[in-house]
Formats: C-alpha cells, sequence, structure tokens
C-alpha cells in the first residue's frame, strides 16, 4: 500500500493522489508537464523544490490506495501498514480499565503514539482529551474522517530539527482533499461472516472554484455495531487451558468468598467448576466488548482567496462529534472494599459477622461507558510571494473535548451504598442470587468523567533561494512558532473518594506555552549532490530549552540511482498528563508471590487478581532525547520497475515510562508496614495481609534502540489488450529493539518481519486489487528478565487475503465489491502476558474480527 515517490513517476504518483484512475488516465500527460515546474512541500523538509525525491524516506498513502484498501477508517489503515509497530491502539477491546476510550493512534516502529507526531497539512493539532495508559498523550486519528483525506505521507525519519516535539520514529502527515469542482456521493456498507458485526458510512464531497478562489466541503459519517466477547467463541473467554493457555478467571467471583473467624471461606453455592481451593472463580471474558459500537459525524471545509499575484488568504475549519463505548465485567469487589455482612442478615449462611473477601455485583450488570468526543480545528492564514521567496502566516486554534458516562442501569455499583443495603437484609450476597431490580437501584450511581485539551498557534515561515553556490543556488527555509497547550482530565468525584472499585482513573491538569525558530538549507554541491542542514531552537515554560540539529545527503551517481542519508537529534517533551498527573489508578493481573510463592489451588492469594496501582505526577521530568540514522538507495531500473531500500536507526534515552510496578513490587510488598506496597491487616497465622495498593511513578529511566530495514518495490506490467497490472512491495524489518538493555526483537508484540504486498490490475471500466499483508512469528510473552535468557513458545505468522472488484458503470458511477481477511483467518494462538491479552491472542498485534465483506457505490456529478 504504502508507494516511494519515483523520479520517472512522478506524474503517475500525482495523479494517484488526485484523481481516480479513469480521470487520471485522460490528464496525466498535462500534470506530467505541470508537475515539472511545480515547487511542493513534502513533509520532513520546510524547503519547496522541484524533485519529489527527497533524502528522507517518505511512503505516500494515496486517496485511490485508501480506497482499494476497503477500510472506512484510518486507524484500520494504519495499523496494516509494515512501519506500525507496538503502541498502535484503537477502539478494539474497550473496557471499563482502558483510560482512551473512543480514541486511536498510530506507532511507528513500536517506539509508541507519543513517539509518532501526527500533522493535519503539517500542522499540529490538539491532542486527545483522554491519555492514553494513564499518562501518555497523543492525537485522536479517528477525528479524522477518511473521505476527507488526499493523501497520507508517513516520514520514517525523525523530524525535531523540523517540528520540534514528538518527532522521534517519524511522521504522520495527513494531507485533506481541496481544489475540489463538483460534488461526489459515496455510501458502502459491509459486515462480517462470523460475529454479527457490520459497518455503514458515507462522505459528500463538494467543491466549486474559479481563477482565483476555491472552496471545498466535505461531510462523512461512519457507524459501526458491536462485537462481543460472548459472540468470540474460544477468543472470549478468560479460561484458555482447553485451547493450551492459561485459566486466568478472576478470584472475585459470584458467588464469592469470605472472611469467617480469621479463614478464607467459600460460599457454600458456588458451582463445582468455578470452586479451587477456597476461590469461587468468574469468567469475565465475554462480557466485554471486542470491538465497540462507535458512531462519527464529521465535516471539514477548506478555502482560498487571491487578493492579488502575490497574496493569498486561506482557511481550514473541521468539526468531529464521534460516539462509542466501552464494558467490562460486573464491579469486583475485595476485602480492601471493607464490606461485612452481620450475623443477623437474613440469608447469611456462616450465622455469624464476616466479611467480604472476593465477591462481584454480577446482578447489577456488566459496567458500561458511554464516551462522546467532539474535536474542532480552525486555521486562518495569509501567504504569497515576495520577489523570490514564498511566505506563509497564520493561526490556529484547536479544541478536544471528552466526557464518559455511566448511567445507574450500567452497573456502577458504589461500595456505601452496598453496604447500607447488606445491613438492611435487603441485598443477598450469597449463593449468586441476583437480587431485585428494586435493591439494584438502590446500591448503583452515575458517573461522569470530563476531559478536554486546547491549543493555540500561530506560526510565520518563508523560503526561497538564498544565494549562489557556484552554479547551483542554496535554498533556505526559516521560521518562528509560537504555541499554548493546556489540558485536564477530571474523574467523578465518587472515584476520589474511594467509592467506586475495580475500574482506572485518571487525573490530570496542566498547561505551559511554548515558542520555537528553526532554519533549513538545500545546498547543492552539483547537478547530482545535495545536502541539507536543519536546525531547531524549542522553548518550554515547564522543563527549559533544547536544540536539535539535522543532516541530510542525497547523491545521484547515475540517473537512475540515487544514494541518500541522514542524521539527526531529537526530543520528546513531558506530556501534560505525565506533568500534570494527579492520584490516578490502573489494574494489572499478576500473583502476589510473597504470599504464594508455589502455585496451589487451596491458597487463595494464588488466585489471579487484577491489583491497584496508584500513580502520581512526578516533579523534574526531564524531555526524552532521540537520535537517528538513515542510509538507503533508490534505483530506478526502468520507466516499469524500482527498488528502494533504507536501513535505520533510533536510540531514545531519558525515556519518560513507569517504573516497572514488579521492580517496585520485589522491592517494598515483602514488608507488612510498607507505605508504597500497601497491604490490609494479616489474617491469624500470616504474616502478610492481602495486597491493597502499589503506589508507583513516572520517571525518566528507560532508554529505547531499534535498527531495522525497509525495502520497497514497485513493477508495472502492461498486457497489451488485457490492460496492466501494477505490483507493489513494502517489507519492514527489525533486527534489534533494546528497552533497558533488553533485545525484543522476535519477542511478544514485537515481530521482526512485516509486509504489505499488493497487485492492482485495471482494463477499461474494470480493475481487480488483492492484497496480502504479513505478520511473521514472535514468541510468546516471558517476563522481561526472562527475556533474553528463556526460550517460549512461537506464536505462528499470520498472514490476511484482502480482495476488491471495481467496476466503472459510467463516467459518474463506480461499483466496488470487496473482503478483507478473504480466507477468514483467525489469529494465532497465544498464551498471553496474563493481563493486558487474556483470551488466546496477543491483542496489540493481531485483530480477531474475521472475514468482513463490503460493498460501496459512489457518484461523481
Amino acid at each position: 500500500m504504502n508507494t516511494l515517490f519515483k523520479y520517472s513517476l512522478c506524474a503517475l504518483a500525482v495523479n494517484a493522489l488526485v484523481y481516480s484512475e479513469t480521470t487520471a488516465a485522460q490528464q496525466s500527460a498535462e500534470q506530467a508537464d505541470s508537475q515539472q515546474v511545480e515547487r511542493i512541500e513534502v513533509t520532513g523538509s520546510r524547503i519547496k523544490r522541484n524533485d519529489l525525491e527527497g533524502a528522507a524516506p517518505i511512503s505516500v498513502i494515496s486517496r485511490d490506495e485508501i480506497a482499494k484498501s476497503g477500510f472506512a477508517n484510518l486507524q484500520q489503515l494504519l495499523e496494516r501498514t509494515p512501519v506500525a509497530g507496538t503502541g498502535t491502539f484503537s477502539t478494539r477491546g474497550n473496557n471499563q480499565d482502558s483510560t482512551a476510550n473512543g480514541g486511536a493512534a498510530i506507532s511507528l516502529r513500536g517506539f509508541g503514539s507519543d513517539a509518532t507526531l501526527v500533522l493535519i497539512n503539517g500542522r499540529r493539532v490538539a491532542i486527545s482529551a483522554f491519555a492514553e495508559n494513564i499518562a501518555n498523550s497523543f492525537v485522536d486519528i479517528n477525528s479524522i474522517p477518511v473521505a476527507a483525506i488526499e493523501r497520507i505521507e508517513i516520514l520514517k525519519d525523525g523530524a525535531s530539527a523540523v517540528y520540534g516535539s514528538d518527532a522521534v520514529a517519524g511522521v504522520v502527515n495527513i494531507i485533506l482533499r481541496k481544489n475540489f469542482d463538483g460534488a461526489e456521493l459515496s455510501v458502502s456498507h459491509g459486515g462480517t461472516t462470523g460475529p454479527s458485526y457490520d459497518e455503514t458510512s458515507a462522505s459528500l464531497v463538494w467543491g466549486t472554484e474559479t481563477d482565483d478562489a476555491n472552496a471545498t466541503l466535505i461531510l462523512d459519517y461512519f457507524k459501526n455495531t458491536v462485537i462481543t466477547g460472548a459472540e468470540m467463541g474460544r477468543f472470549g473467554t478468560a479460561n484458555q487451558e482447553p485451547y493450551g493457555g492459561l485459566d486466568l478467571r478472576s478470584s472475585r467471583g459470584f458467588p464469592g468468598n469470605f472472611i469467617v473467624n480469621g479463614e478464607t471461606r467459600i460460599d457454600p453455592g458456588c458451582p463445582a467448576d468455578q470452586a479451587f481451593g477456597q476461590t469461587c472463580v468468574f469468567d469475565y471474558g465475554p462480557f466485554g466488548m471486542v470491538v465497540p459500537a462507535a458512531e462519527r459525524v464529521g465535516a471539514i471545509f477548506q478555502g482560498s482567496q487571491q487578493f492579488t499575484t502575490g497574496l493569498q488568504g486561506y482557511v481550514e475549519l473541521a468539526v468531529q462529534h464521534n460516539r462509542s463505548q466501552a464494558s467490562g465485567a460486573a464491579t469486583p469487589l475485595d476485602g480492601d472494599a471493607g464490606l461485612t455482612v452481620p450475623a443477623s442478615h437474613p440469608n447469611n449462611p456462616f450465622g455469624e459477622d464476616i466479611a467480604i473477601n472476593r465477591f462481584r455485583t454480577v446482578d447489577a450488570g456488566p459496567r458500561v461507558w458511554d464516551i462522546e468526543s467532539d474535536s474542532l480545528r480552525l486555521v486562518v492564514g495569509l501567504r504569497g510571494q515576495l520577489q523570490n521567496w514564498d511566505w506563509d502566516v497564520s493561526a490556529q486554534k484547536g479544541r478536544s473535548e471528552s466526557m464518559q458516562t455511566g448511567s445507574k442501569q450500567q452497573g456502577w455499583v458504589r461500595t456505601d451504598f452496598l453496604q447500607e443495603q447488606i445491613n438492611l437484609g435487603n441485598y443477598n450476597p450469597f449463593g449468586g442470587v441476583y437480587n431485585s431490580a428494586e435493591v439494584i437501584d438502590a446500591i448503583t450511581t452515575s458517573l461522569v468523567r470530563r476531559g478536554e485539551s486546547h491549543i493555540t498557534a500561530y506560526d510565520a515561515s518563508i523560503s526561497g533561494e538564498a544565494f549562489a553556490l557556484g552554479d547551483q543556488m542554496v535554498s533556505l527555509a526559516a521560521g518562528v512558532e509560537y504555541r499554548e497547550e493546556d489540558a485536564f482530565d477530571q474523574p467523578d468525584d465518587q472515584f476520589q473518594r474511594g467509592l467506586i472499585f475495580g475500574t482506572e482513573s485518571v487525573s490530570a491538569q496542566a498547561e505551559r506555552d511554548q515558542y520555537a525558530a528553526y532554519v533549513e538549507f538545500l545546498v547543492p554541491v552539483s547537478d547530482y549532490l545535495e545536502f541539507t542542514v536543519a536546525g531547531r531552537y524549542d522553548h518550554y515554560s515547564d522543563f527549559g530549552s533544547t536544540t536539535n540539529p539535522q543532516l541530510a545527503m542525497k547523491w545521484r551517481p547515475l540517473e537512475n540511482f540515487t544514494l541518500r542519508a541522514s542524521f539527526g537529534q531529537g526530543f520528546r517533551a513531558p506530556s501534560l498528563a505525565q506533568i500534570g498527573l494527579g492520584p490516578s489508578q490502573e489494574s494489572v493481573f499478576f500473583t502476589d508471590t510473597f504470599r504464594c510463592p508455589t502455585a496451589d489451588p487451596a491458597n487463595p492469594a494464588c488466585a489471579a487478581t487484577d491489583y491497584t496501582i496508584v500513580f502520581v505526577g512526578s516533579e523534574g521530568l526531564k524531555p526524552e532525547e532521540s537520535e537517528t540514522f538513515n542510509i538507503g538507495a533508490v534505483w530506478q531500473v526502468s520507466d516499469e520497475f524500482d527498488v528502494s531500500v533504507d536501513i535505520w536507526s533510533i536510540t531514545q534515552d531519558n525515556k519518560i515510562d513507569k517504573n516497572d510496578f514488579q521492580n517496585v513490587y520485589n522491592a517494598e510488598c515483602n514488608n507488612q508496614n510498607s507505605t508504597v506496597c500497601v497491604r490490609l491487616d494479616p489474617l491469624p497465622g500470616q504474616t502478610l495481609g492481602e495486597l491493597s495498593r502499589l503506589f508507583n511513578s513516572y520517571v525518566n529511566v528507560s532508554s529505547q534502540e531499534a535498527t531495522g530495514l525497509d525495502l520497497s518495490t514497485s513493477y508495472r506490467l502492461a498486457l497489451q489488450d488485457m490492460g496492466q497490472v501494477r505490483f507493489n512491495l513494502d517489507w519492514s524489518y527489525i533486527s534489534k529493539f533494546e528497552k533497558d538493555g533488553i533485545d525484543y526483537a522476535g519477542e511478544y508484540n514485537y515481530p521482526q518481519h512485516r509486509w504489505l504486498a499488493a497487485a492492482d490490475w485495471s482494463h477499461g471500466d474494470w480493475g481487480v486489487v488483492t492484497s496480502l499483508s504479513y505478520i511473521g512469528e514472535f514468541e510468546d510473552y516471558a517476563a522481561p528478565s526472562d527475556v533474553e535468557n528463556t526460550s517460549t513458545r512461537s506464536i505462528s505468522a499470520q498472514m490476511l487475503l484482502d480482495v476488491q472488484l471495481r467496476y466503472s458503470l459510467n463516467d459518474k458511477t463506480q461499483l466496488v465489491l470487496g473482503m478483507n481477511n478473504a480466507l477468514d483467518e483467525d489469529p494465532p494462538f497465544a498464551i498471553g502476558d496474563g493481563d493486558a491479552d487474556l483470551y488466546g491472542y496477543a491483542s496489540r498485534v493481531h485483530n480477531p474480527r474475521g472475514q468482513f465483506v463490503y460493498g460501496k457505490v459512489s457518484y461523481r456529478f
């Protein structure tokens, strides 16, 4: 799918970006002539140039290729690109414990979504109001409708010297459609052949233009239904033991267990197949949403007005409204909730005062979040030419708002309300009894979480030919930027008061301002050799200043062969969520090995449990620092065949990350009196009480280093009177991915090989495209301390086949029929890490959705 710009294929590439195949064929000669003199700005450089192939490795996904992928949202499209890696996430798997429900992000090279800079038309946008994984800020790509995209430029190289913070592993620049004349209506619908899931999308593109003005309006709608864990069979249960995995059903059961006279006692009503010693386990898997229901509506307007020959005004306005859900099993409760049952309770089978140890309010229903998010982006600016210089000044306002709500009918239990109903004898916590609707109404509550982020930005830039160097002209680009940002994430007060259990919550608030200046020189030594030198200075109000340089070289020793290389330094500023983090909680599955040194079903401490880890912000966080290196070659063998190859390396130091909870656990949790690892009072005969909560923080502790190789090739085969076929292959190989000195390449969630191949046949009004996406094998989970000295089982490679047939009914109407995952391949089996992956597959690598069949109709008028 990714296609590198090629010298002799410039006209073809530009056509693919803008027009359908039929229209492109009619206008290719005219555009080829105009392209030779047009100067354009390519992602990774501020200097406009005639040559599309620069010193940096760039992949381009055109609008035509997006349509041929069959994907109706940006997350599905980008996660299939070989350069995507661990850290790419989506609404898939949204649950009550996720902190960025409703959002999606791209992670290049596996360095995390916060190390990938996402731009729209070359400019920053407001971050998501809700951070991912407690405190990782990201741009929500669900706020960008696919129908509005002209092309996606993926810079596979660091670019802090050009763009500033976050451009560590690369840049994803989303170019929106504009200069459209006419109208185009598209409607598509599709569904899976397995679970009852479907997607519907519709878009309307309208535009008009004259010699000195143009306006383009894009309306987009997308909706998908839900896939629940209950529909997924073996991929929807936490008991993977029958399939070769682990039984990770929860110790917080329904019925539960209790503390009676200082001993743990199982509920006498626990079914035999759920009873393990004194623990009654519960399968939470069927209650989750593998793919949550979602609905998105968006509108984008772009316009420009030529005032004089050298002065143009422009405006961009985008609004987006998204709705989605997240779900998880009923509220889990343990001894930390402090719930008791008096001896006088009419249903108490023990006949004495007891404490509830492990229990789940299944009769109140699963916990469900409704998530709504709104984004607004406005850019106004002026640009023009002054003598031989291009200049641009603009102002931007952006906002992202999110609200997450749970109603009384959506399973949110308050512990004080529950205790009150138990004391009154109204709520029966024994025997797996479903209590009456009136009692459930009395123990439940409604919740609201709110978040907002804002960005205000101003920038001014110039570019042009600065001076002569021999027979060559040195080009220069320079500019200044000023930006103000703020964000807050406010959980419901009932979380803060400790009345809601078993669900993650985030509290954060921060603001800052930043200014920057940058300069870039393009120095052509000859017609065949050129250097690019760039530097950028950034000052942040919260941590200080940083300066980052970049040097790149492009050498063309032969007309059809080019060598390129680049080196740069980069940085990532601490996110607003990280510097402004208040008390926030996450739940992590692990075994309290100090109370369970060896597996023993009779020991309640050995039961699978998700423990609470509490985070607070850390003062004095420093920016992450990085160095990137790339060397490659482009070989245009013929007009039909080309190959490019790049060797890359990224090193990131001062990585801001959570302290490894396992290290904190090992250091603190064997001490009953620790204030970092807090335990309940031990029962008689015990030296350690049940683990209540573990306190942790974000610090500059980690380092990451990765090296690899990218290869891209395309071949165009003419079939005479049978049309033509275009073949493409993009392959990415990671040879090393070290994190804190441990090499994860080929380990869990880090496959070394990813590739995407396509064959696109077109003939007259007909066309067929087939694509194969491949993810190589990798080892199953091992604890970080065991990764390099332990060999686990291999998780099999996966290859998915997509097929699409298209037919142009006339010059205005096109019909499309296609299948994604045409062979209905299941995700390869994985035992998993016992925390994020509990259902027999690696959810951050493989998609369990199955075969998806779709149809689309487009009409242009």
